[in-house]
């Protein structure tokens, strides 16, 4: 079975960065695409970026461009997402997911049904 932790998340102002990390357990972590979303309260989870296995697609929801940043090292077994220019609105719990079926692109990661496995989520809270 596979572990997703997450880590990072906590208060900051808007306008302000944060990094948030997930570590997978794992020996085959290199071969999974990996995701955030995040559900703000009362909401529906919603995604927010994915990465392919090798790092070379990237998918974020519109909401988030150009102001978060997809990343993973592989070695580490570690998917981080960073995020800038925070605003009020995404305030959430951030939570990261595996898709052990590695093969998958397109518009497939942005759906949460892909993803297997999922980490308890580690929150954002963004002030004005």
């Amino acid at each position: 079975q596979v572990q997703l932790v997450e880590s990072g998340g906590g208060l900051v102002q808007a306008g302000g960065s944060l990094n948030l990390s997930c570590a997978v357990s794992g020996r085959t972590f290199s071969t999974y695409a990996m995701a955030w979303f995040r559900q703000a309260s009362g909401k529906e989870r919603e995604f927010v970026a994915a990465i392919t296995w090798n790092s070379l697609n990237k998918y974020y929801a519109d909401s988030v461009k150009d102001r978060f940043r997809i990343s993973r090292d592989n070695a580490k077994s570690t998917v981080f997402l960073q995020m800038f220019a925070l605003r009020p609105e995404d305030t959430a719990d951030y939570y990261c997911a595996a898709d052990r079926q590695g093969w998958r692109i397109g518009r497939q990661l942005m759906t949460a049904p892909t993803y297997g496995d999922w980490g308890q989520g580690t929150q954002v809270t963004v002030v004005s």
